[in-house]
């Protein structure tokens, strides 16, 4: 279980990239929890998506129930429609 941190910023970003595609190269199932994030900006959507992208690719499964408002508010802001990642918004 991955814990996405209460800040997903462009302070963070790099540290949760690396982090993330260890866990995503060690693991044939991937889960998210991002129920601490409190704060998320482009750089962090990006991120997201990206990273849903990535295990997609790999074959790899990604178990996140979403439970952060901000995240979904965030993507809605952006005007972010990526059914990729929407998929695990619903809100």
């Amino acid at each position: 279980m991955y814990k996405l941190p209460a800040q997903l910023t462009i302070s963070q970003v790099e540290e949760c990239k690396t982090e993330l595609l260890q866990l995503i190269d060690d693991n044939d199932v991937i889960s998210f929890d991002d129920s601490d994030v409190a704060s998320i900006d482009t750089v962090g959507v990006q991120l997201l998506l990206t990273t849903v992208t990535y295990i997609a690719s790999q074959n790899k499964e990604l178990k996140w129930i979403s439970s952060s408002s901000v995240i979904q508010e965030s993507v809605k802001q952006l005007g972010i429609n990526e059914t990729i990642l929407n998929q695990y918004l619903i809100a």
